[in-house]
């Protein structure tokens, strides 16, 4: 009686008390009589006394003060995480003496931490973290010795660390860190031997690491990144066997990196940048071989780059950018066939760049610049298809700029600049639609600019600096000047022309393959499949040139449902590990019944669509085969998954807050803008949903499955079938059945809304009609729950997103907004 009473006297207290679907069920009433144990949130032991209270992310609003803690002598388990609660934690909390687990983060509370929480003495995990605690952390805490998870990060803790902490002799994952911690940390902690995470980043704790240290030997993941920490690198540390993470980056640390580091078995993240570091890099950490991120970046480091390193076969980024390095790169650096991040900026490297990085063929980000290169720009670069920033400004370049550089359809941001680079800029340039920004200044270049939006919209500064080149951009003299000069034009012809002939062969050649793929799927059907019969048309656009069809079929054991990964209605995808390591998508077309044509012509269309687009928010291909038995698609395998299998589990939607969420919003539309602007003829996509959105592991999206996808013809009615996924169809289709680029306007309005509101908006889409698209929009009604509230300055961009949205799901198409325009809107 006396548990039921505390709890609804607490629940009138709460600002929000009346909303009907809020606690609903926390009444007396016959059936409950006294017991609360049936409530929402509420179990109790078998003596019916409750011993837990679960009430996460349900909008509770108000404060602890009428909470009667005294009143639950048996609860063990207290979880009011992801809530609107506020004000301080009251004292009182120490009186529930068997409590075992409390979590009160994500919400609001302020004041200080009570010491008597040092009273429970059961308690093995608390968590307080995401608030606005400020003051010290209560000494009394070191008596709770059965802790065994402590949590307190980004909230506003300042003083010292209690070294009394050091007495939590089971304590495993200890966090601080996003607070305002200040003085030593205390010798103390080297005794929780126990310890597996620990980490204090981002206060301002300072003086030197104790040496005490060395007895964490559990230690797992370690960060003390962004504090003023100062001591002998050499020496402060242990090479903890089991360590996988560990980041000490700005910081004030000094001293010269041991080779120990080479004997971390487990190591996959090692970062020591913006320190005082001195000496060589030591050639042992390319025996630490499960490395994934080594940077070392904004130090005083010296000497060569290791051939060693070559070895991190795991390696995805490698940063020694702002450093004193020196010498000439060696080819073995080109054996890193995972990286994707090389940052080497601002060094003193010399001779030339290793035509062996075209080999690093994962690269996205290239940064060679503030160097001392000199001699050409290797044409091999040209087979770094996935590259979206190449920045070799600031070196002794020579020579022409290679229009092979032009391939490289994934760049966005190309910068040549301050360099000796001569010749005129290849027009093959105009071809290159994904390419956002150029930097070409000060170098030798002479001629007309690539005529593309590119170079036109470049400010002047990117231009400046090359005597020769001439256009119709402001601060360039006009070309007509150079027309009436014979040998200028003679020397336009040897090194524009020919060079684009050669581009057009190229062109003519991806074409007769097509063809010839075509001829060889009409000669296919008329054979007959036997189980012997192997012969395969495989064109595959991947990292090590040909991959064999029996390859395939051995990853997959022949496609069987053990590697299977997701089905659909054209047909399934399958995880394939191949020989080399590489682990990439099959998309598996179903085996079409005698005289059937559909998943031929499906097969054929996402080929075509596939090769002909490359942009950083569509998934990558990598090749197809048509084979007798099989018909199957190669691209870029996604661990995290589709978007839609993302929103549909919690624990993956929590973790997809509102700035990746607002990020995964803008790929979309910036791949549909790309297809719908850039592409010629345009292309339409038609089954825009969350199922064919995929994420990689930095939650970027990727716009996958075109076997629909429409080439509008220019002087066509371009009329076609219904097909799409149901719900974000445009509605116009089911009566015109013409496609424009506006029916993936309108999938994209459902899917951006879908994004924020967490699941499919069908009701809001329902109940909205074109009188309430200029009504102030309720942003509560489309928020997921089970985010956290957003900050005023994101919520103004989720408003802005949500309008952007549904001006796309307007009944008149040609009132819907075009892509590009979209693109430009979420910019802002």
């Amino acid at each position: 009686m006396e548990e039921a009473h505390a709890l609804l006297k607490w629940k009138t207290s709460l600002q929000n008390h009346n909303n009907g679907s809020l606690l609903s069920s926390w009444t007396l009433n016959n059936v409950t009589k006294t017991s609360p144990c049936a409530w929402v949130g509420i179990h109790c032991n078998r003596g019916g006394r409750v011993n837990s209270i679960n009430l996460t992310s349900i909008g509770l609003k108000g404060m602890l003060h009428d909470f009667s803690f005294s009143s639950f002598p048996h609860m063990a388990y207290l979880d009011l995480w992801h809530n609107q609660l506020y004000g301080n934690i009251p004292p009182q909390i120490g009186n529930i003496s068997r409590l075992k687990y409390l979590d009160l983060s994500y919400n609001s509370f302020s004041g200080t931490i009570p010491p008597q929480i040092g009273h429970l003495s059961y308690l093995k995990s608390l968590h307080s973290f995401e608030n606005k605690l400020n003051g010290s952390i209560p000494y009394e805490v070191g008596r709770l010795c059965s802790l065994n998870y402590l949590a307190l990060y980004s909230n506003y803790l300042e003083d010292l660390i209690p070294p009394s902490l050091g007495n939590l002799s089971n304590l495993a994952t200890f966090y601080l860190y996003d607070n305002s911690l200040s003085g030593s940390i205390p010798s103390e902690i080297g005794n929780l031997r126990s310890l597996f995470n620990l980490e204090l980043n981002n206060n301002t704790l300072r003086g030197s690491i104790p040496l005490s240290f060395r007895n964490l030997t559990s230690l797992i993941r370690l960060r003390l990144d962004r504090n003023y920490l100062s001591s002998n690198i050499s020496e402060s540390f242990y090479i903890y066997p089991n360590l996988t993470f560990i980041d000490l980056s700005h910081n004030n640390f000094y001293g010269e990196i041991s080779s120990d580091w080479g004997r971390c078995p487990k190591l996959g993240t090692l970062d020591f940048s913006v320190n005082n570091i001195t000496g060589n890099i030591p050639p042992e950490i390319g025996h630490s071989s499960q490395l994934g991120v080594l940077d070392l970046s904004s130090n005083h480091i010296v000497g060569e780059i290791p051939t060693e390193l070559g070895k991190l076969n795991f390696l995805i980024k490698l940063i020694l950018a702002q450093n004193q390095l020196s010498g000439q790169l060696s080819p073995k650096l080109g054996s890193l066939a995972q990286l994707e991040h090389l940052d080497l900026s601002s060094n003193r490297l010399n001779n030339s760049i290793p035509k062996s990085f075209g080999n690093l063929v994962k690269l996205h980000y290239l940064n060679l610049s503030n160097n001392q290169f000199c001699r050409g720009i290797p044409i091999k670069l040209e087979e770094l298809i996935h590259l979206s920033e190449l920045d070799l400004s600031y070196n002794f370049l020579r020579e022409a700029i290679p229009s092979q550089i032009c391939i490289l359809q994934s760049l966005e941001n190309l910068n040549l600049s301050h360099n000796s680079l001569s010749g005129l800029i290849p027009s093959c340039f105009e071809k290159m639609r994904g390419l956002l920004r150029i930097d070409i200044s000060y170098n030798e270049l002479q001629g007309p600019i690539p005529n593309s939006t590119t170079f036109r919209d470049a400010p002047i500064e990117a231009l400046q600096g090359n005597k020769g080149l001439c256009g119709d951009v402001k601060g360039l003299p006009s070309c007509k000047a150079l027309k009436s000069n014979k040998q200028a034009l003679r020397k336009i012809w040897v090194v524009v022309v020919f060079p684009l002939l050669g581009i057009v062969a190229l062109l003519i050649s991806l074409i007769g393959l097509f063809f010839k793929f075509q001829r060889r799927k009409n000669d296919l059907q008329t054979q007959q499949s036997s189980p012997g019969n192997t012969r395969s048309l495989l064109s595959v656009l991947n990292f090590e040139g040909k991959i064999v069809y029996e390859e395939i079929i051995r990853a997959t054991n022949d496609f069987d449902d053990e590697h299977c990964i997701g089905k659909g209605g054209q047909g399934s995808v399958y995880k394939a590990e191949l020989a080399s390591g590489e682990i990439v998508a099959v998309k598996k077309f179903h085996s079409p019944l005698p005289g059937e044509m559909t998943f031929q012509q499906e097969f054929l269309n996402e080929v075509k669509a596939l090769t002909e687009i490359r942009h950083r928010n569509i998934v990558k291909f990598y090749g197809f085969c048509s084979h007798v038995r099989h018909l199957f698609i190669i691209y870029e395998y996604f661990e995290m998954g589709s978007l839609a299998m993302i929103l549909s589990n919690n624990a993956a939607a929590k973790d997809l807050g509102w700035t990746r969420r607002m990020n995964v919003i803008k790929g979309i539309s910036n791949a549909l803008s790309y297809m719908h602007n850039d592409c010629f003829p345009p292309i339409v996509h038609r089954d825009i949903s969350s199922k064919n959105v995929l994420l990689d592991f930095d939650n970027e999206a990727h716009v996958s499955d075109f076997g629909i996808a429409k080439f509008l013809k220019p002087d066509s009615s371009n009329w076609t079938e219904l097909a799409g996924t149901y719900g974000y169809v445009a509605p116009e289709l089911a009566y015109t059945m013409k496609v424009t680029e506006k029916c993936d306007v309108y999938s994209f309005g459902v899917l951006a809304l879908e994004v924020i509101k967490g699941k499919h908006p069908r009701d809001f889409i329902s109940s909205m009609s074109s009188s309430s698209l200029n009504l102030n929009i309720a942003l509560d009604e489309m928020l997921d729950p089970r985010l956290p509230t957003p900050s005023c300055i994101v919520q103004d961009k989720l408003i802005s997103i949500v309008e952007v949205a549904i001006s796309c799901l307007d009944e008149n198409p040609k009132s819907r907004p075009t892509m590009p325009k979209v693109s430009q809107l979420l910019k802002i």
